[in-house]
């Protein structure tokens, strides 16, 4: 395949994941570009009460059965996962151990949904600024839920 085919089929996703209070009442937010294709896929949702660090799991496990069940991204030969948390980050790269269960729990479930792609995933860490978006639709989960 050469590059411009390769570049064709790389999508990006920006996840966060918000708490008020720690743990507290949570949401997920997930944004998701084509840009060759000029799609936009914003996913904001409600997930209970829950630590930071779990609603940041549940933002990947999220996107991850976005994409493996929509066909939108069929043919996809690249998926960059842009996040705000440099646990999840460095977890998912095998640079961070896990210590937490409960984060385990949540990190075996995101690796078990990466097997089931058939496509290079590749997670990078970003600054809090550059994730405003997936940010605000995190928070929009519980505002919607509690307001």
């Amino acid at each position: 395949m050469n590059l411009q085919a390769a570049l064709l089929n790389t999508c990006y996703a920006y996840i966060d994941g918000a708490c008020r209070g720690n743990p507290g009442h949570s949401g997920i937010g997930v944004l998701i570009v084509d840009k060759q294709r000029g799609f936009r896929c914003e996913i904001s949702e409600y997930i209970g009460k829950s630590t930071n660090n779990q609603a940041e799991y549940s933002a990947l496990t999220k996107l991850l059965r976005e994409i493996s069940s929509n066909k939108d991204f069929e043919g996809l030969t690249k998926l960059v996962v842009h996040s705000d948390s440099e646990l999840l980050v460095k977890q998912m790269n095998g640079e961070y151990k896990i210590k937490s269960k409960n984060i385990m729990k949540l990190h075996l479930e995101a690796r078990r949904l990466l097997r089931q792609l058939n496509f290079q995933v590749e997670f990078r860490k970003i600054p809090r600024e550059k994730n405003r978006e997936a940010d605000q639709l995190a928070n929009l989960g519980i505002d919607e839920k509690l307001l």
